[in-house]
């Protein structure tokens, strides 16, 4: 597991997963976790069972995904000083947050998820809803306008019938990796940090 320090007194803790195809030292994750420590959150990443294996293949079931997630939550925990628990991830480290979030985590003060995976890329008729009205804790939902995992536009009717109090922010032309094209990409993912800890600093 790997800490970044808030600078200054830390407004709140943030454990975050990352997502299928690459561990918590992907450049992503990596730059993800200064940016929001920079912004005066506490971050744990850490890596799932099947990511330190030797030779790497698909993922853990999910028990053992979000069991690994619970350990890092509780090493954390034993860590930080802040007051306020976040979790979330890229892609399937938001989707094993969110299962976590069903199923009700002590204290759990929100979930953040970069790039909901939906369904599978192709494959709309696989959804990967049935745990979500189960959260009751609130959430955010970073989501890339082209995200081939599932659109804004196809996540929105899933989210309304939510218990939760749900933001979804759309990145304006951005793909699953909230990656943007062009000029325009260069500031992408501060905004998106700017976003996520705006939307922590009033949640409580």
């Amino acid at each position: 597991m790997t800490r970044y320090p808030a600078e200054g007194t830390p407004t709140a803790l943030m454990v975050l997963a990352h997502g299928a195809g690459a561990g918590q030292t992907h450049p992503f994750m990596v730059a993800t976790a200064r940016g929001l420590a920079a912004r005066g959150i506490d971050v744990v990443t850490f890596d799932f069972p099947y990511m330190t294996k030797p030779r790497r293949g698909a993922p853990d079931r999910p028990p053992v995904l979000e069991q690994s997630f619970r350990d890092a939550i509780a090493y954390a925990r034993t860590w930080s000083t802040a007051g306020r628990l976040f979790i979330g991830g890229k892609s399937m480290g938001g989707r094993i947050a969110a299962h976590l979030g069903a199923q009700g985590v002590d204290g759990l003060s929100g979930i953040v998820a970069l790039g909901y995976p939906l369904h599978p890329p192709g494959k709309p008729e696989q959804l990967r809803i049935a745990h979500l009205p189960s959260i009751l804790v609130p959430v955010l939902i970073v989501q890339g306008e082209r995200d081939a995992f599932g659109t804004p536009q196809e996540l929105r009717p899933h989210l309304e019938t939510m218990k939760a109090r749900v933001t979804l922010h759309v990145v304006p032309g951005a793909d699953h990796s909230l990656a943007v094209r062009g000029r325009t990409g260069a500031g992408a993912h501060d905004a998106v940090l700017d976003v996520i800890t705006g939307w922590i600093s009033p949640v409580t």
